[in-house]
């Protein structure tokens, strides 16, 4: 990752955003459809249907949170590392050079960092996703710092991705705004002190509304320095 912090000489208050934090899946890629058959395919496996509703009802949680609610609580740690370790294999096959990097994003990390904040990633995903991601796309030179699920204890809906993360970029809690789709990753951000900009795509408007979303945007090309900049005002 690129550590030189960018500059935040225009910024008078410690309470000014001075980072912004974004959720990789369903943010930064469109990966949802990738992510859906991979835990189609790994659940079969073992005789186990997950429907679009399951999907959705559980993405953004870390996946072997998701294991041991879908195949049961009497799965052993290294029977939940088996079936993690293989939904992810079959994530990453399903994306490896074809990146779904959602539209307009390369223009908005860029837009960001020119207007002075620093960037981060704050992800329920494992490093090795991450690490595609970036390396097929080019688009880690944009980021400060990454936190993966595998970094912090506790996945989302607790706060520990967005507090690190902000550790990471040398801010306070209150000085980071994070960009989410899901409501437990909204759930996370508030948690942690931070405003959430929501976008609309996994779950409604109305449903990221209800799990208390500081804004709310219909295309991650609206997550500009001036909507960030309103997040300032009192």
């Amino acid at each position: 990752m690129n550590g030189a912090p960018a500059s935040t000489e225009k910024y008078v208050s410690d309470a000014d955003i001075r980072g912004v934090i974004f959720d990789m899946d369903g943010v930064l890629v469109a990966s949802g459809p990738a992510h859906a058959e991979s835990w189609r395919v790994v659940a079969r496996r073992d005789g186990i249907e997950i429907t679009d509703a399951d999907f959705k009802a559980h993405f953004g949680r870390p996946s072997r949170d998701i294991i041991r609610v879908t195949w049961g609580t009497g799965l052993s740690d290294e029977d939940v590392r088996r079936i993690d370790d293989a939904k992810e294999a079959a994530y990453r096959e399903l994306i490896h050079g074809c990146i779904p990097l959602t539209a307009g994003v390369r223009e908005i990390l860029q837009g960001l960092r020119a207007a002075g904040l620093r960037l981060a990633i704050g992800t329920s995903g494992p490093r090795e996703n991450v690490e595609l991601v970036l390396t097929e796309s080019t688009l880690a030179p944009y980021f400060d710092a990454v936190v993966t699920g595998f970094d912090v204890r506790r996945g989302k809906p607790a706060p520990d991705c967005f507090l690190l993360g902000a550790q990471r970029l040398r801010l306070l809690p209150v000085q980071c705004v994070v960009v989410e789709d899901a409501p437990v990753g909204i759930e996370a951000a508030l948690a942690a002190g931070m405003p959430c900009i929501a976008l609309v795509g996994t779950h409604p408007a109305e449903r990221l509304k209800a799990a208390g979303a500081t804004s709310i945007v219909h295309d991650l090309q609206d997550v500009t320095p001036a909507l960030i900049a309103k997040l300032n005002d009192p």
